[in-house]
């Protein structure tokens, strides 16, 4: 398992080892054999402002994106179900967005951006929230996956 920060993002190297535990969990909790790599990258309103209006067509900047390289549900099950090293996507987290964030939830920034991190890494998963049972899902997991981390608010 491996995370690999761009080189702004190598300013907070101090999450890397942080990051790499909840995914050791995530993909322990998922029952998933498979070592993934992922990519992070925490940008500027700017950046995802850009990004998401370029992908989502929304034209405002958020918290965090997240973009998988495996699309195929059928590539995705065989590659889930094996052992080996396998890009993930990658994740893109809005680093003020995230400090005002935590702010706002009376929480620190490492649990904001591990909050976010969680999240994005279970969109490469293959997870959602486009309904309320994926929502109630996806959220019921991250909750806990953080939770075991000893993350809490």
């Amino acid at each position: 398992m491996k995370i690999l920060f761009s080189s702004f993002s190598s300013n907070y190297k101090e999450y890397e080892a942080l990051f790499l535990s909840l995914l050791e969990k995530t993909t322990s909790m998922l029952d998933y054999n498979f070592s993934p790599i992922v990519s992070v990258d925490l940008v500027k309103e700017e950046v995802i402002h850009t990004l998401n209006k370029q992908y989502r067509g929304i034209d405002r900047p958020t918290d965090v994106l997240s973009f998988a390289y495996l699309e195929n549900e059928e590539d995705k099950a065989a590659i889930f179900a094996s052992s080996e090293e396998v890009e993930l996507g990658d994740i893109i987290i809005c680093l003020p967005i995230a400090r005002k964030q935590a702010i706002a939830y009376k929480h620190s920034e490492k649990r904001e951006l591990c909050f976010l991190f969680v999240h994005g890494l279970l969109h490469l998963f293959g997870y959602d929230h486009q309904n309320s049972n994926d929502e109630r899902e996806m959220f019921s997991l991250q909750d806990k996956i953080l939770k075991e981390s000893g993350i809490d608010r």
